[in-house]
């Protein structure tokens, strides 16, 4: 079943936020709009630079009513850890969720079988836990925050305008599509 358009698994896992430990739900989610953002593991490398990335970029998410959830496959208490022992990873203000279990991993079809773990997945899910936009990476590509926000904006943009499309490179205030007959060969 293709994966854009189809509804986030259900999900309740325990998460490390702002200090505290927590569970989360795909309940959490309702009538919100979430990124998955999907990590290999804790204290590698090309992780910390994608996490602090979109910790640098968090708030301007949150302006758009947009929560991050970080997903390893690690466990809450190796979240904290990293949190405690890196400088990059303690910008972090976002959730970071715990699947140990492997649900979310699985459920998203990132996860590498033979290594326990997942491969670099993005999902922006809308308020309604339907998946509108994925994309994954190997594990040696690294994520670029100011791309994945201009694509949520495009992604909110359609959602709030449903006769319009956005081209490529679109940004907030360019010009949008409205799909027609008369359209057809002419762009």
């Amino acid at each position: 079943m293709p994966v854009i358009n189809s509804q986030i698994p259900e999900f309740k896992v325990q998460a490390y936020h702002n200090g505290a430990f927590k569970e989360v739900s795909n309940k959490d989610l309702a009538g919100k709009w979430s990124v998955f953002f999907f990590y290999p593991a804790d204290f590698t490398f090309v992780c910390p630079t994608e996490l602090g990335d979109l910790a640098d970029n968090y708030a301007e998410f949150k302006k758009m009513g947009v929560e991050i959830y970080s997903v390893s496959t690690d466990t809450h208490f190796t979240h904290k850890a990293w949190h405690d022992a890196s400088d990059t990873i303690k910008k972090i203000q976002y959730v970071m969720l715990a699947d140990p279990t492997h649900i979310l991993s699985k459920g998203f079809g990132v996860h590498i079988d033979e290594a326990g773990l997942a491969y670099r997945g993005t999902f922006v899910v809308n308020p309604e836990g339907q998946v509108k936009i994925a994309e994954i990476h190997d594990n040696g590509i690294g994520r670029d925050a100011k791309e994945l926000l201009r694509k949520v904006q495009a992604a909110q943009y359609v959602a709030s305008h449903p006769n319009e499309v956005c081209p490529a490179k679109w940004t907030p205030g360019q010009e949008t599509l409205k799909p027609s007959l008369d359209l057809v060969g002419k762009i």
